[in-house]
């Protein structure tokens, strides 16, 4: 499968969701998305990117937008992780890396001195008809939001 491209159509992917769900990206037809990738659950990055998403939950359902967060973590951490924090969106568990390829996530990374596999911080908005409108790579944390909701704003 080859990756997503600006302004054009997501292709198709299913991933096992929390709440003994199935995402499909087809089922969200009609709706603006959100798909953010995190490198781990319960990590202070990651769990402040997912507060961050919850205290501004209310303001995307306004502007008919539904939250997906993604990493390689399985579906029990996931649960786990979002039980604690309260978090009101989905996580989507991706441990085969289906769509960590398909959104080119997966980075070589610093850590501790050694070169590790590992997905970069990154946030996609898919528009109602499924067509990439928007990427972040990169993120950092602090603001990021705030940015996402400006640009559905606008």
């Amino acid at each position: 499968m080859s990756q997503v491209t600006l302004n054009k159509q997501v292709p198709e992917f299913s991933l096992q969701a929390t709440g003994d769900a199935t995402f499909s990206l087809s089922d969200y037809a009609g709706k603006m998305l959100v798909i953010y990738f995190y490198p781990k659950d319960a990590t202070p990055g990651c769990t402040n990117e997912g507060i961050d998403f919850t205290e501004n939950f209310a303001d995307f359902q306004k502007l008919n937008t539904e939250i997906f967060g993604v990493s390689r973590d399985s579906v029990k951490s996931h649960e786990s992780f979002k039980a604690k924090y309260n978090f009101p969106f989905q996580l989507l568990s991706d441990p085969d890396e289906i769509a960590c390829n398909l959104f080119g996530v997966i980075k070589m990374k610093n850590m501790y001195g050694k070169q590790v596999r590992g997905i970069e911080r990154s946030t996609f908005l898919i528009d109602p008809a499924g067509k990439l409108i928007h990427e972040w790579r990169g993120v950092k944390v602090v603001g990021h939001i705030q940015e996402i909701l400006e640009l559905l704003k606008n």
